[in-house]
């Protein structure tokens, strides 16, 4: 007997079919095959031509995915809930206008420019009846086979409320290490340059410097002293900031198992000389980044400031929002790299910025929920401890599927091509299966996997839209 595919499957098969087309329909080379097709269904074009082959090929893509998304409707509408099927309701309805705007455009009529985002929205209706049907099947606050959690001692807060009531101040679960003044010879000194290093938070900067490279690829392509400025500048500039960071959230860290053993929350680093230091590598950051150009400099200081003051001291402590409002400053150096070769942020750049930006909340509420616990206890209102982990599963379903929509829209914007689009619909692919996966297990190791499956979907990205803008 063959056994029904699951609701999940269905709907998961049916947005990713749709977010397919929605790539491919945005590429300048389908633009391209459809002026060569001139025709629909068939082409006017010899079968010889590239771009009718293309052409072709999409057309029957699209009624591919036209029969699995009125497949599904059918197949799943009993186990839907109101919202869910409301949300798939459109997208059927939708995609036969979608259609139709398709072929019009193919036979001359000037809807081009309703064709991508009736798309998006098919898109975006698939998406919200994937997350509405999971919350409904998995909407439980309790990981499988564990005892249910307590309700979180303190209610949501915004920007307008006081902050927290931090608890006491405890003393770190493990023995602190011994600070390097108790140390000898090339112990101390090697053990005084590990903790000045990882003041500077250098996992983050291979991402962030990703980030920076491919901004500066969509502007054009930079000289080499341009290259070396820009990202010795973000190097420093991160570092900077991740400095201040901790010394403006070591009490926090020590409340924390998984920042307790951070430099300065340890003493291993006194905090004048982590003060001094991050003075220092701010001054070196806008020194190299004047060395490019007056507005790389303004925003390198304002992606110090940003990362320091507004979210350590007003977005996390205060608002729930904060992993939303703080994607701000990894957005920051998408406008860097390209401000650093075209001299404006420039459309490109601030498409590359906002898929960042929605890409962070989708990133960051993995760990999240992975570390709901240690949030807890440290006082900070992350969204699994004030919200529930259900609400928190659902937003990042809902984010995965803004920053897919603002991967597409860069592929329009940029005029990035097929290896662009194949790499973000694979990786994309990748990202939501595994947040599938987080809303089945609801477990810690669940949440770490869709962590780290969001970190290869952004830097996979970004490699892509660097090879792909240097090859155009």
């Amino acid at each position: 007997m063959h056994r029904r595919p699951s609701t999940t499957g269905l709907l998961a098969a049916a947005t990713l079919g749709v977010y397919v087309l929605v790539v491919v329909g945005a590429t300048a080379s389908l633009a391209e095959a459809a002026t060569a097709c001139g025709g629909w269904p068939g082409c006017t074009g010899g079968l010889a031509s590239p771009g009718v082959a293309v052409a072709l090929g999409h057309r029957a893509a699209a009624a591919v995915v036209g029969l699995v998304l009125s497949g599904t409707a059918v197949l799943a509408w009993p186990d839907l809930d109101r919202r869910a099927r409301a949300a798939l309701g459109v997208a059927v309805v939708l995609y036969p206008v979608q259609a139709a705007l398709g072929a019009m455009v193919a036979v001359g009529a000037d809807y081009a420019a309703l064709h991508l985002p009736l798309a998006m929205a098919i898109f975006a209706a698939t998406v919200l009846a994937l997350s509405w049907h999971l919350e409904a099947k998995t909407g439980t606050d309790d990981a499988p086979a564990s005892a249910p959690r307590q309700e979180p001692p303190f209610k949501e807060l915004s920007l307008a409320e006081p902050p927290l009531e931090e608890p006491p101040l405890e003393e770190p679960p493990l023995e602190e290490p011994a600070p390097p003044s108790s140390l000898d010879g090339l112990e101390r000194v090697t053990a005084t340059g590990r903790a000045y290093v990882e003041l500077m938070k250098p996992r983050l900067m291979w991402l962030l410097c990703l980030v920076a490279g491919a901004g500066m690829a969509l502007a054009g392509t930079p000289s080499v002293r341009v290259v070396v400025a820009t990202l010795g500048g973000g190097v420093l500039a991160i570092g900077a900031a991740g400095t201040f960071n901790h010394v403006l959230e070591r009490d926090v860290d020590r409340r924390m198992a998984r920042t307790a053993d951070r430099p300065v929350a340890t003493r291993a680093v006194p905090v004048g000389n982590a003060l001094a230091f991050g003075g220092l590598l701010t001054v070196a950051a806008l020194a190299a980044f004047l060395s490019v150009n007056v507005l790389v400099a303004a925003l390198g200081l304002a992606a110090i400031a940003f990362y320091s003051v507004v979210y350590t001291l007003v977005l996390k402590p205060h608002t729930v929002q904060n992993t939303v409002l703080g994607g701000a400053a990894g957005a920051l150096p998408a406008l860097i790299g390209y401000a650093a070769v075209a001299g404006t942020p420039g459309v490109p750049g601030l498409a590359l910025a906002g898929v960042v930006f929605l890409w962070t909340p989708a990133h960051f509420y993995n760990l999240a929920l992975a570390y709901r616990d240690d949030y807890e206890r440290g006082g900070v209102p992350m969204l699994p401890v004030v919200r529930g982990e259900t609400t928190t599963r659902k937003h990042v379903l809902l984010y995965l599927g803004a920053t897919l929509l603002a991967a597409s829209a860069l592929t329009a914007l940029s005029g990035l091509g097929w290896l662009y689009a194949a790499v973000t619909v694979a990786v994309g692919a990748v990202f939501l299966l595994a947040v599938v996966r987080l809303h089945r297990e609801r477990t810690d190791a669940a949440a770490l996997r869709a962590f780290h499956a969001s970190n290869a979907y952004l830097g996979l990205l970004l490699v892509a839209v660097v090879l792909d803008a240097l090859a155009v």
